[in-house]
Order: C-alpha cells, then sequence, then structure tokens
C-alpha cells in the first residue's frame, strides 16, 4: 500500500536530541493515520506517538513524558518525530506507521503499514 523509509537515527550522549524523518512512497499519506513506535532491546515494541489524518490530533504514550513531538508535512510526504533530552532508555529501533482511514478518524490504535526502522543509541 505504501513504503516507508525511516532515518534520521545515529548515535547522540544522554540530554541530546534527534529529529526522526519518514518518508512514504507509493501513495500520498494525506489520507493516513501515522504514527511511531519504538522496541528496545528486551521488550515489547511499543507506541511513542500518533497523529490523526489531518495532524489536528496528536497522542502520546504516557511515558515518552512529553519529550517527544510528531508532526506530518503531507506536502512532503513525510513524519517526524523530534526526541529531546534523550536517555539511555531510549535506545532502540524506532519505526513508522501507516493506516489509511476516513477522514473523520481522529484515533487509530493499529496499522497496516510499517517501515524498516531507525536505530537510535544514546550513550551516558
Amino acid at each position: 500500500q505504501v513504503r516507508l523509509v525511516e532515518s534520521g537515527g545515529g548515535s547522540v550522549q544522554a540530554g541530546g536530541s534527534l529529529r526522526l524523518s519518514c518518508v512514504a512512497s507509493g501513495a500520498t499519506i494525506g489520507t493516513y493515520c501515522m504514527a511511531w513506535y519504538r522496541h528496545v532491546p528486551g521488550k515489547e515494541r511499543e507506541e511513542v506517538s500518533h497523529i490523526n489524518r489531518g495532524g489536528s490530533k496528536r497522542t502520546y504514550a504516557d511515558s515518552m513524558k512529553g519529550r517527544f513531538t510528531i508532526s506530518r508535512d503531507d506536502d512532503k510526504n513525510t513524519l517526524y518525530l523530534q526526541i529531546n533530552s534523550l536517555k539511555p532508555e531510549d535506545t532502540g529501533e524506532y519505526y513508522c506507521a501507516a493506516k489509511e482511514v476516513p477522514y473523520y478518524t481522529d484515533v487509530c490504535t493499529s496499522y497496516d503499514d510499517w517501515g524498516q526502522g531507525t536505530q537510535v543509541t544514546v550513550s551516558s
């Protein structure tokens, strides 16, 4: 349906920031709910944040403590995740996900398409 490619990960010291990008192709994301997930080693994949079609609604996991900001630029067919005040426990693989939804959908709980991930490594 849509191909998603993440980028922007890397190695950073604790307290630093990263801006992850997810570029979509094969479809335009304007009709999609989008999300960021992460997989921390030894733990199950968890949702970091999702954003509705149109970008008017944003949801974050409580455990992210306000350090994460999701945004989208539909003209560029790109989803972003700004991560501030990075901690070593943020180390893991970060994935973007997408699901095409009706225009009135504000909350998404499942996704059909996934990227391959970008690695984030945070050192003390």
